[in-house]
């Protein structure tokens, strides 16, 4: 056989215009299937925004767009206490300072870590330095970091915001939000039925983390795209049967099947025991 390349047999007529070829990402999947084609290319540990509340969950960056200063929520291991720490409070004139969202966190202390509750839609954040107290809110929305145990109290439901921000509901129903007490300093509580200014925050987590609820998404979606395969005399035997799959046969039904065998109808006598124990199941 030739070595020679193989030509195209579409006829082709001079001065015919070259159709160039398009990125299919650039075509019908639009600017979202562009988008996490970068994300995929970022660096694991590459700081990016959740699309979605299943993607929080890692390391987490929590910001609050305050004026003139942006806070982030940080952890005090020493008191065990949240501390709301200015980000340009030691801003000069002179210094590059990134826009609040190209920020990324600079201290242990600014980083939490998010965890899924096993078959809820709701989360637990976690101190990411100290001994990992977890965040919780109690019935007036009093907001504490000392709890060594998770329970109600420590979960939250994410709600993403239709710019991207993330508003935080604990489990009466209120949303997490910055206030401002007596001597203008502030605190986070827990008691707002709205959500407006104060409740919103912009959370970041990992590329990493991104991907693989990404791809926890996309195997379940593949899992139920078609009907679960049943083997039918597997399923018999399991319900049909006591002891972990063994069939628990009387002596004189043993005889029985034992004799049936041998005399050729062993199916007929197989059919007849199975109505006998429907008949005593249901008696």
């Amino acid at each position: 056989m030739s070595d020679e390349k193989i030509r195209s047999t579409k006829l082709k007529f001079k001065g015919d215009k070259l159709k160039k070829k398009r990125r299919r990402d650039e075509g019908e999947e639009g600017g979202s299937s562009s988008k996490r084609r970068k994300e995929d290319n970022f660096d694991p540990d590459t700081w990016v925004f959740p699309e979605n509340p299943n993607e929080i969950r890692g390391p987490t960056f929590i910001v609050h767009p305050s004026d003139p200063s942006p806070i982030s929520v940080n952890f005090n291991s020493t008191t065990n206490r949240i501390i709301l720490h200015h980000l340009d409070k030691e801003k000069s004139e002179d210094d590059d300072t990134p826009s609040l969202l190209e920020r990324t966190p600079t201290d242990i202390s600014q980083v939490w870590v998010t965890t899924r509750v096993a078959g809820s839609t709701t989360i637990n954040i976690r101190s990411g330095s100290g001994e990992g107290k977890f965040v919780s809110s109690n019935a007036v929305g009093i907001v504490s970091s000392d709890r060594d145990a998770r329970g109600p109290q420590e979960e939250w439901t994410p709600v993403i915001m239709p710019d991207g921000m993330v508003a935080l509901m604990n489990s009466y129903e209120k949303y997490l939000s910055i206030d401002e007490v007596a001597g203008g300093s502030l605190q986070l509580r827990a008691d707002s039925d709205e959500v407006g200014f104060r409740e919103r925050f912009w959370l970041k987590i990992q590329n990493k983390y991104k991907k693989e609820a990404n791809e926890e998404e996309k195997k379940k979606k593949e899992g139920m795209a078609g009907p679960p395969k049943i083997d039918e005399a597997e399923t018999n035997h399991l319900y049909q049967a006591w002891g972990a799959k063994r069939s628990v046969v009387s002596n004189s039904d043993k005889k029985e099947l034992k004799r049936a065998r041998k005399e050729g109808r062993l199916a007929e006598a197989l059919l007849d025991r199975r109505a006998k124990l429907k008949s005593d199941r249901f008696c």
